[in-house]
C-alpha cells in the first residue's frame, strides 16, 4: 500500500467509473464537505460515471440519487441500487431480490432483528433503522465483546453479516458490494467488472469494503484504512494522505490530472502559421 500521491500520473488515464463508500470516505465525521461535493461534480463534468456504494440505508441512497452529482447509488451493502430516471424527477429502484421474493426477506429479517435483540439486550438499533428496505443495522459498539456477539448471533440467524464504522450489518441473499457491482455495471453499463477491472477505481475505508479492495486493481483506501488493515486480507493499492472527504478530493485530482494529461498527449499537433 502506497500513497496515492506516489502513484504514476498516467496510473488512471483508464479509469471510466469512480466507485466511492460514503461513510468517512465522502464525508469526515458524518459532514459532506463543499470540496468533496465539488470533487464529485468534477468528476461527472470530465466524462467519469460516479456511483456511491454504500451500507447506507434506503432512506439516505434516495435523497442521494435525486440530488448528488452522482450516477445511482448502491445501497445497504449491495442490496439496492437507486438512479434517476433520464433527466426527471422520478427515480429508477433496482433491488437484489426479486420483487416477489422481497417481502418474505423483509419478514425474516424482523424476525432476526427481534432474535438477536431478545438474546443480546445491549444491542441497540442503529437510528437510521426505519430507513432501511433490505438490511437491519445495530449500533456498532466500542466494547468488541459485544459487536462479536451480535455479529455471531446474526450469523447463526442465517444472516450475512460485515460492519463499517457506524453500523453492524445483517442481510440475506448471496451478495455483498462487489456482486451487486457486477450487476449493475453489467445491465446498466454493459460493463464486466471481471475481464475490464481497470476501467474502475474503487474508495473506501472499512472493513465491508474488503471484496472491492481485493477485486479491482485500481483501489484507494482513505488514510484512516489502517486502523483496518489487521482485518483486509488484500489492502487497496494506494492510500491518501488526509482522511474523509479531504481523501476523496486527493482521488478525484489525481483521476483528473491523468485525464488532463492524456487528453493533452493525444491532441493533434497544428502547423503554425507563417
Amino acid at each position: 500500500m502506497d500513497p496515492l500521491r506516489l502513484a504514476n500520473p498516467n496510473t488512471f488515464e483508464t479509469v471510466r467509473f469512480v466507485l466511492t463508500d460514503m461513510d468517512e470516505t465522502l464525508t469526515f465525521r458524518g459532514r459532506l464537505g463543499a470540496r468533496t461535493y465539488a470533487a464529485l461534480e468534477r468528476l461527472q463534468a470530465a466524462g467519469v460515471k460516479v456511483i456511491p456504494v454504500t451500507a447506507a440505508p434506503a432512506g439516505w441512497c434516495d435523497q442521494m440519487a435525486r440530488m448528488w452529482p452522482v450516477d445511482g447509488v448502491i445501497g445497504e451493502n449491495g442490496g439496492l441500487f437507486f438512479q434517476r430516471s433520464g433527466e426527471e424527477r422520478g427515480l429508477v429502484r433496482t433491488f437484489w431480490h426479486a420483487e416477489d421474493k422481497r417481502q418474505g426477506v423483509t419478514d425474516r429479517l424482523n424476525e432476526i432483528a427481534a432474535s438477536v435483540q431478545q438474546s443480546i439486550p445491549d444491542a441497540v438499533f442503529a437510528e437510521d433503522q426505519p430507513f432501511r428496505l433490505t438490511s437491519v443495522a445495530f449500533a456498532r459498539s466500542s466494547d468488541p465483546a459485544l459487536t462479536a456477539a451480535i455479529m455471531e448471533a446474526l450469523h447463526v440467524a442465517g444472516a450475512n453479516t460485515t460492519q463499517n464504522n457506524l453500523w453492524i450489518l445483517g442481510w440475506l441473499g448471496p451478495y455483498d458490494k462487489l456482486a451487486m457491482t457486477r450487476r449493475v455495471l453489467s445491465t446498466q453499463h454493459d460493463v464486466d467488472i471481471d475481464g475490464f477491472r481497470d476501467v474502475v477505481l474503487y474508495v473506501g475505508d472499512s472493513l465491508n469494503d474488503a471484496p472491492m479492495f481485493g477485486h479491482f486493481s485500481l483501489s484507494v483506501g482513505m488514510s484512516t484504512i489502517v486502523e483496518e488493515l489487521p482485518l483486509i486480507p488484500t489492502p487497496p493499492r494506494w492510500v491518501t494522505t488526509g482522511p474523509g472527504g479531504d481523501g476523496f478530493v486527493e482521488v478525484a485530482d489525481a483521476v483528473l490530472r491523468a485525464k488532463s494529461e492524456n487528453a493533452l498527449s493525444s491532441a493533434p499537433l497544428t502547423e503554425g502559421r507563417h
